[in-house]
C-alpha cells in the first residue's frame, strides 16, 4: 500500500468534536434529566465528556460502546435518534457535519467534514457539481427539520418556569436592582411552582432549585458575584416575556369563561361544610352576592369533624377563649421543639448540622429541655407585645399528639445494652401523647461494626413497630432526618390550620379519642414536661413497676398487668402468704393475662418473680 502523500500548506481547522450530532442529542438528554431532577443527568454528563475526547467519527450508537460511560441504554437511545434523523432528513443526511449555524458562516464547510475514507478528501470543494447539489439538499432538509424542533420551554409550574417568570416580573418593577439573591428568588418563585425550592421530595435529593442549573447552561439565567446574584440574559428575557404573555392569555380566558357563564352553577351535593357562617345562619355579604341562592337554601351549619368526632361550635370571643383555655384558629403557630441534648455535647459538629439543615429548610423551631423524647410540636399562642409593660404576657403552649425519639445505630446498640431502650419506650407510652415516632438513622454499614449483631438491632426496630405500636421511620443521615422533621412540621401546620384547640389536664386523657387521627384536646407543655420528669418523686406503685421491669423478659405490658392485680409489694407478699403450697406460690402469677392478645404471663416468669421476693438469702 503506497504511503499517503505529504500535504503541504496551512493546517485546516478541525471541528472541536467529530460527532456534533451525538453531542447535541446527549446534551438534550442531560438537560431533560436535570429538569426532572433525575440522577441520570450525571451519567449523560460523563458520557458527554468521554465523547468530546474521542477524535474519530462514529457511524452509529453501537460503535460508541467502546467509549467509557457508554452502556447499552445510551447506545440504543443514540441509534433510535439516528434512525429518526434519517427518516426526517433522508438516508444520505450527514451526521458528522457541524450545526447549521456554523456551516452557513463557513463557505467551505464540506472540507471540515472528517471522513474515514479518502474519496471525499481527494476532490476539491468546487470540483464536483453533483456533490455540491447533494450537500445543499441535505442542508436544506436539515434546516427544515430544525424548524420543526421547538426550543427549550420549561414546563408550567416547574422550577425553571417559576424562576424565569419571577426574574422577569422583578425586572419590570420600576426602580428594581436588576437581579435577585437566592433566598428572595426562592421565596417569590415558590407560589408559581408545585415543588418545594428547599425541601426535596421523598426518595429524591433534588428540589425545584435544581432546574436553575439547566437555565444557566442554556444561557437563560446569568449567575454572578458572591453571594450569587441571578438575572435574565437577553435570551432568557425573550423566553420569559413569552411565558408571561401565555400566562396572561390563560388568565383572561378564565375570566371570560366566568363572565359568559353568568351566575355560578350550584351543586348541592358538593356543599363545603367548612365555610364560615354568621350566627343567623346567613353568609357574609360578599358570599351572598357570589353564591346566589345557595346561601338561602342552606340552614345554619355547625361543622362536624368526622375524624375526631367532635362538634366545632360557633367560635367564642378571644376573651372567652383565653379564659377557658381555648386556642382559636389563626391565633397560634405550630412550632417544632428540639431537645437541647440534640444540639450540645458529644459530637457538636454533627449535632449542629441538624440545626443548620432545619434553618436552611425554613423551619420555625425552639431548642429547650424535653424530659422525654427528642422532638415534639406545640401550638404556641400568638401574643402581641406591649411596649408599655415591662413583663410581657407568657404565650400558652399546647402539645400536639406527635413525639419523636431519634436513634443512631450506635446509640440504639448502647441503649439496648444498658437497658435505656426499654425504659425510654415505656416512658414514651406513658407520656400522654398517642403518636410516638421512632426515627432511626441507618448511616450505611455502621451497624456492622457495633458490639451487637446487626440482626439483633433490626429485630429490636421491628419489635418497636409491631409489638410496641410505634411508627418507625428509617433515614440514612442527619440531612434526611432534618428533611423528615421539616415535612412533618409542614404537615401538622396544614392539619391544624383551621382547628380550635382545647386545653385539658393530664388526668382527663380520655377527652381526646385515642384512635382518632386528629386530637384537638391537648395538654399544656408545662404539665406535659413536668409529668415526664425521669427522677421525680415516685409512688410505691411506680417503684414496684420499675422493680418488676428489671427482670429479664418482663416488659412494661407484663408489669402493668401484674400491677392491676397487686399494686404494691405488700399486696403481692400477702397473696403469697395465703397460698397453701410452694407450687401454688410459684404459679400464682402464671394465669395473669397481658397485652392486646391477652396471653398468659406463663409459669416461667411467675417462678422468677416468686424466687425474687420469697427466697431468703442471695439468688444463685
Amino acid at each position: 500500500m503506497p504511503p499517503e502523500p505529504v500535504r503541504l500548506g496551512r493546517k485546516r481547522t478541525l471541528p472541536s468534536c467529530p460527532n456534533p450530532l451525538f453531542l447535541q442529542w446527549l446534551t438534550e438528554l442531560r438537560d431533560q434529566a436535570a429538569e426532572k431532577g433525575l440522577k441520570t443527568q450525571y451519567v449523560y454528563q460523563k458520557a458527554l465528556s468521554s465523547l468530546k475526547k474521542y477524535p474519530l467519527p462514529l457511524k452509529n450508537g453501537k460503535e460508541a460502546k467502546i467509549l467509557q460511560h457508554f452502556g447499552d441504554g445510551i447506545c440504543k437511545m443514540l441509534d433510535d435518534r439516528l434512525e429518526r434523523h434519517y427518516q426526517v432528513n433522508g438516508p444520505d443526511a450527514p451526521i458528522h457535519s457541524l450545526p447549521s449555524g456554523v456551516q452557513h458562516s463557513a463557505p467551505d464547510s464540506n472540507n471540515l467534514q472528517p471522513s474515514k475514507g479518502s474519496s471525499n478528501t481527494k476532490e476539491p470543494s468546487g470540483s464536483s457539481g453533483g456533490d455540491h447539489k447533494r450537500t445543499q439538499k441535505a442542508e436544506s432538509r436539515k434546516e427544515k427539520g430544525g424548524r420543526k424542533k421547538r426550543g427549550y420551554v420549561p414546563q408550567k409550574s416547574s422550577g425553571g418556569y417559576a424562576v424565569l417568570l419571577t426574574l422577569y416580573r422583578h425586572s419590570q418593577v420600576p426602580g428594581s436592582k436588576g437581579f435577585m439573591f437566592k433566598n428572595e428568588l426562592q421565596v417569590e418563585a415558590q407560589p408559581l411552582c408545585t415543588k418545594s425550592f428547599t425541601v426535596p421530595e421523598l426518595g429524591s435529593k433534588y428540589t425545584a432549585w435544581s432546574s436553575v442549573t439547566t437555565l444557566i447552561q442554556r444561557d437563560l439565567v446569568l449567575k454572578t458575584h458572591n453571594p450569587a446574584r441571578y438575572s435574565l440574559t437577553e435570551l432568557g428575557m425573550s423566553l420569559a416575556r413569552q411565558l408571561e404573555a401565555e400566562e396572561r392569555e390563560e388568565t383572561n380566558e378564565e375570566e371570560d369563561d366566568k363572565s359568559e357563564a353568568g351566575e355560578p352553577v350550584n351543586y348541592p351535593e358538593t356543599v363545603d361544610l367548612t365555610q364560615d357562617y354568621n350566627g343567623n345562619g346567613d353568609d357574609d355579604d360578599d358570599d351572598e352576592e357570589e353564591g346566589g341562592s345557595l346561601a338561602k337554601r342552606l340552614p345554619p351549619v355547625i361543622c362536624v369533624d368526622e375524624e375526631v368526632g367532635q362538634w366545632d361550635e360557633p367560635q367564642a370571643s378571644e376573651q372567652e377563649a383565653a379564659a377557658s383555655g381555648i386556642l382559636l384558629p389563626g391565633s397560634y403557630d405550630i412550632i417544632l421543639c428540639v431537645d437541647f441534648i440534640e444540639t450540645t455535647g458529644g459530637n457538636t459538629v454533627r449535632k449542629q448540622e441538624l440545626v443548620t439543615e432545619l434553618q436552611k429548610n425554613g423551619v420555625t423551631f425552639d431548642i429547650r429541655k424535653l424530659n422525654v423524647g427528642d422532638f415534639l410540636w406545640v401550638a404556641r399562642e400568638r401574643v402581641a407585645s406591649d411596649p408599655g409593660q415591662a413583663l410581657q404576657a407568657a404565650a400558652r403552649e399546647l402539645v400536639l399528639d406527635y413525639i419523636v425519639e431519634r436513634k443512631r445505630m450506635d446509640d440504639l446498640c448502647g441503649s439496648i445494652i444498658d437497658g435505656r431502650f426499654r425504659e425510654q419506650k415505656f416512658r414514651l407510652k406513658r407520656c400522654g401523647l398517642h403518636k410516638p415516632i421512632y426515627l432511626v438513622e441507618e448511616h450505611g454499614s455502621a451497624a456492622a461494626h457495633l458490639s451487637l449483631p446487626e440482626s439483633t438491632l433490626q429485630q429490636a426496630i421491628v419489635n418497636t413497630q409491631v409489638v410496641d405500636g410505634f411508627f418507625v421511620k428509617r433515614v440514612q443521615d442527619v440531612k434526611e432526618s432534618a428533611a423528615y422533621l421539616t415535612m412533618m412540621t409542614r404537615y401538622l401546620q396544614k392539619l391544624y390550620q383551621n382547628r380550635t384547640l382545647h386545653c385539658r389536664s393530664r388526668e382527663l386523657e380520655g377527652d381526646g379519642p385515642k384512635g382518632a387521627s386528629i386530637s384537638c384536646s391537648l395538654m399544656s407543655f408545662t404539665e406535659f414536661n413536668h409529668g415526664a420528669v425521669k427522677n421525680k418523686c415516685q409512688t410505691v406503685r411506680e417503684v414496684f413497676a420499675r422493680q418488676l421491669m428489671q427482670i429479664s423478659g418482663l416488659s412494661g405490658d407484663k408489669a402493668a398487668a401484674i400491677l392491676e392485680h397487686y399494686n404494691t409489694v405488700n399486696s403481692l407478699m400477702q397473696a403469697y402468704g395465703r397460698c397453701t403450697s410452694e407450687a401454688e406460690k410459684e404459679k400464682l402469677l402464671s394465669s395473669i393475662r397481658y397485652g392486646k392478645l391477652k396471653r398468659n404471663l406463663g409459669p416461667a416468669l411467675s417462678h422468677t418473680v416468686y424466687q425474687l421476693y420469697c427466697t431468703k438469702g442471695p439468688l444463685f
